[in-house]
């Protein structure tokens, strides 16, 4: 299936990756979290699948709608 692009909901910091590429998630897995103004705020997993791609590293800064990460349906 083809990978879609999951997007940053907010500017901030990439506080920690949960997901590893290729690892089977469930819907609303934790795959990574992004922390703003000291709150922590996760991406979820829209469904079942898997990580194709992470584009980001523990420590980056995001912006609002900037790819995180590429998923990739079951």
């Amino acid at each position: 299936m083809k990978a879609v692009p999951l997007k940053s909901e907010i500017s901030g910091t990439v506080w920690k990756i949960e997901g590893t590429i290729g690892v089977e998630v469930e819907t609303d897995d934790v795959l990574l979290i992004l922390e703003s103004m000291k709150m922590e705020i996760p991406v979820l997993a829209p469904k079942k699948g898997r990580i194709a791609e992470l584009r980001v590293s523990e420590g980056d800064s995001v912006a609002e709608g900037q790819i995180v990460l590429l998923f990739e349906p079951s």
